[in-house]
């Protein structure tokens, strides 16, 4: 695995155009090779199977895969799983009130399948549409892929032949997570850690919850990626390492602040004091500084 060391990261942070054009650039080139291996076997393959552990950075990753075809002159469409969540009432029939919210069964499998076949044949969808804050599903939006055209499909249970059947001979797979780890002295930062700073970014900004109950919620998320992900990220073709070198230089002045309040009153913090222990050792990057198509712009918003 990949490591580098805090002192490289502050080096670097010296010249910080250069620091963040250098982790694009390794970004970049990894999403470039999965894109002109897809755009080979479009015809054979005309659905991408795009998946990830929570904070990995997977809607960024198919949007930007995407726009690497259209530029190859090919058509892509993006299109995310969470679409295919059951609504709660129906997932309530199906398991209860004790629901597993990181199962693959909390996806409606059978149209999901249905689905990819459809799309394999070039028949027309219309894909579900699902509103979060009621847990129901909405008004969906048609689909009709055309010939050559292809299809990207991003979310956390993408691998799983549980949900995605007999698709193996034309679906081209392809799984994202963090996999470089930085190290200060002895100690080292493990990958999970930085999808962590990501979440705890995006939740605060997007969905207005504090740090803790973040950290709550990670115990589950990662017992879900242990069980549910994990175990079926070697059926893809490309891992892609969606570490970007500057990142938690850029986190650490906007994450700093809400640790230091949430190292006052929550019980558990000693478990994720590594976080805070890393980002005080490392040089800030200014937001300014990053591409507003940059793969972090998910988590620290524009």
């Amino acid at each position: 695995m990949k490591c580098l060391s805090v002192e490289y990261l502050n080096t670097s942070a010296n010249s910080p155009e250069s620091f963040v054009a250098e982790g694009e650039r390794v970004y970049f080139e990894q999403l470039d090779s999965a894109a002109k291996a897809i755009y080979e076997q479009r015809r054979e393959k005309p659905v991408v199977l795009l998946s990830g552990p929570s904070g990995s950075g997977k809607t960024t990753s198919a949007q930007r895969i995407a726009a690497e075809l259209k530029e190859m002159g090919c058509g892509a469409h993006v299109i995310s799983m969470d679409n295919y969540f059951l609504p709660l009432k129906k997932d309530k029939e199906l398991h209860g009130d004790n629901i597993d919210f990181e199962s693959p069964e909390r996806l409606d499998m059978e149209l999901f399948r249905g689905h990819l076949e459809k799309l394999k044949n070039g028949e027309e969808i219309e894909i579900p549409g699902f509103d979060f804050a009621k847990q129901d599903r909405t008004a969906g939006m048609p689909l009709k892929r055309n010939a050559e055209d292809l299809v990207i499909i991003e979310g956390i249970h993408a691998l799983n032949p549980l949900v995605t059947g007999n698709s193996d001979d034309y679906t081209h797979r392809v799984y994202v997570s963090v996999r470089t780890r930085i190290s200060l002295g002895e100690e080292i930062l493990h990958p999970s850690r930085i999808r962590l700073m990501r979440r705890l970014m995006r939740d605060k900004l997007y969905r207005g919850r504090e740090l803790w109950e973040t950290f709550d919620f990670f115990k589950s998320v990662e017992r879900g990626e242990n069980l549910y992900i994990m175990p079926h990220k070697h059926r893809a073709n490309h891992d892609i390492d969606t570490f970007i070198e500057y990142e938690a230089s850029v986190y650490r002045d906007l994450l700093l602040p809400e640790l230091e309040k949430t190292a006052e009153s929550y019980k558990d913090y000693s478990d994720f004091a590594d976080i805070e222990r890393f980002l005080r050792a490392l040089s800030g990057v200014e937001k300014k500084y990053v591409p507003e198509n940059a793969l972090i712009r998910e988590f620290v918003g524009t």
